[in-house]
């Protein structure tokens, strides 16, 4: 299930973008499951790498550099969210416990900071984490960001 929503996600990478976040028609979730919301703000000099996501291991998703939401509806249950990253640091994946009827929200953030010096060079690499933000500050984020739909 979560690899077909990651080849529709990864697909809707290359369209133009859709409708905000703000603007979309968002099916309510369904009874008895909890809803992930995975974002990425568009900041101009973040990383232009998408970012594949993962929920317990499996690719869930990609964060788009421009900006972008989607969500995952998943049974009640524990979930560690994780989001590929060339630089390794701590604390860099978000742990949920989701009850039913509950939605929780994660904001993959950049930090472009981390460098590789070399004799000739100096290559500045992405380093990605997977926050997860209160809901009222994440809606309001999500609110402008383009809708990459949902499972």
């Amino acid at each position: 299930m979560l690899a077909a929503a990651a080849g529709n996600a990864l697909a809707a990478g290359g369209c133009a973008h859709g409708p905000t976040v703000a603007a979309a028609v968002i099916p309510p979730l369904p009874p008895g499951r909890a809803r992930i919301w995975i974002y990425r703000d568009y900041i101009p000099s973040d990383s232009l790498n998408m970012a594949a996501v993962s929920i317990n291991g499996a690719t869930a998703g990609y964060a788009q550099p421009g900006g972008g939401a989607f969500y995952r509806d998943v049974p009640p249950g524990r979930y560690r969210i994780t989001v590929d990253s060339y630089g390794k640091d701590t604390d860099q994946s978000a742990n949920l416990d989701l009850a039913a009827g509950q939605q929780a929200y994660v904001k993959i953030e950049s930090l472009r900071a981390w460098t590789s010096a070399g004799v000739e060079s100096e290559i500045e690499r992405d380093t990605f984490y997977a926050r997860q933000v209160e809901p009222q500050l994440a809606l309001a984020e999500m609110a402008s960001v383009s809708y990459y739909g949902g499972s």
